[in-house]
């Protein structure tokens, strides 16, 4: 056989060397990811549209001072004597209009976002363990972080589903998991991983979701307009700094720039007043009820805040806000769906997850 050159036995030398590095830090890569979980977690749901299941999730939702920023000695009674003891029937009626045979479309929803995240990691060579777990309710965030480690999952992804940063939603998932950390031994690395409310993938989905609309109900004419609503939070938080009103009005419009809507044919808008402090406006019910009374010919609603439908879109907007309108002298009124299972969607979690795994912007 002959022999090779000095030359070519070092560069057949470097090749090999370049060629094992390579498989060493793939086996390395597999490894870590097998020891990396991801954890989508969302608001929450009561587990039956029922008084006393919408009782328990509502005591845990409102005890959370991250949610309710009154003095603990003033909103505690008041929570305990009066809230606790009206409200769950009221909204166990509310949850009854969109309830379904599966269950909550909250819980439905993530779920299957879940499932289809693990399947697009799977398919770019990024296998990990997806799960998702409720602030609120079942299955319980704690629960969710026990089970993860039991499995062996050295690091967990924290992901909550808000698009927009708030105290009141992402921070105080991230507070909860530490303090679960703290009781635990030897616990997994808790990395928290954000949504970005201008993240050029996230507003192209809502935009294709509009336009998809669109396509179905037709172009909009000069009198239309797209009402964007997000869930409200108190004005106090505003003023302490919390940046959630920047980043709506951010993703609003960016949304609008990429649908080339003009600035009169769409309106931003906050739902979900409770009625015990000053809170964002303009209100989404005052909105609609506005543009009924101009008999605006047509009104879409968006609610970019939400990325599973839940109880504040399908009870509040697409019922509730639907008879506001037409009871105000509007035409036609539709309601957008959230993003909910749209593979642009996953697909814009995917490389967030994936990003973070490489250590590049995303």
């Amino acid at each position: 056989m002959p022999r090779l050159s000095s030359r070519a036995e070092s560069r057949l030398h470097e090749s090999r060397t370049h060629a094992a590095g390579r498989a060493a830090a793939g086996a390395a890569n597999a490894a870590d990811l097998a020891g990396t979980a991801v954890l989508l977690v969302n608001l929450g749901t009561p587990e039956a549209p029922d008084a006393a299941s919408v009782r328990r999730y509502l005591r845990e939702f409102l005890s959370d001072p991250h949610v309710v920023i009154l003095p603990r000695l003033l909103w505690l009674p008041l929570l305990h004597g009066i809230v606790l003891n009206v409200r769950p029937q009221r909204s166990a009626a509310r949850y009854q209009k969109i309830w379904t045979p599966e269950g909550s479309p909250l819980k439905i929803h993530t779920e299957k976002q879940a499932k289809l995240l693990r399947g697009f990691l799977g398919a770019a060579k990024y296998p990990m363990s997806v799960a998702y777990a409720m602030r609120y309710g079942r299955p319980a965030l704690d629960e969710a972080l026990a089970r993860l480690h039991r499995q062996g999952a050295r690091r967990i992804l924290l992901l909550p589903l808000y698009p927009q940063y708030a105290a009141s939603t992402a921070a105080t998932v991230f507070d909860a998991a530490e303090t679960w950390a703290a009781r635990v031994k030897n616990p997994p690395k808790l990395v928290k991983l954000r949504l970005r409310a201008d993240d050029p993938r996230y507003i192209a989905a809502l935009a294709a979701s509009v336009r998809e609309h669109w396509m179905r109900e037709g172009q909009p004419d000069p009198a239309y307009r797209l009402v964007i609503s997000f869930h409200g939070v108190p004005r106090r938080t505003i003023e302490r700094g919390d940046p959630y009103y920047d980043e709506c009005l951010k993703t609003a419009a960016l949304l609008a720039h990429e649908l080339g809507l003009s600035a009169e044919h769409y309106r931003i808008a906050f739902q979900s007043y409770p009625g015990y402090c000053r809170w964002l406006s303009p209100r989404t019910a005052e909105t609609l009820a506005e543009l009924g009374a101009a008999h605006t010919p047509r009104v879409d609603v968006i609610c970019p805040g939400f990325v599973s439908d839940c109880l504040e879109t399908l009870e509040e907007i697409a019922i509730e806000g639907k008879k506001t309108f037409l009871a105000a002298g509007g035409g036609e009124f539709h309601y957008i769906p959230c993003l909910n299972e749209r593979d642009d969607w996953i697909h814009m979690l995917a490389r967030r997850v994936i990003a973070h795994t490489q250590q590049t912007p995303d």
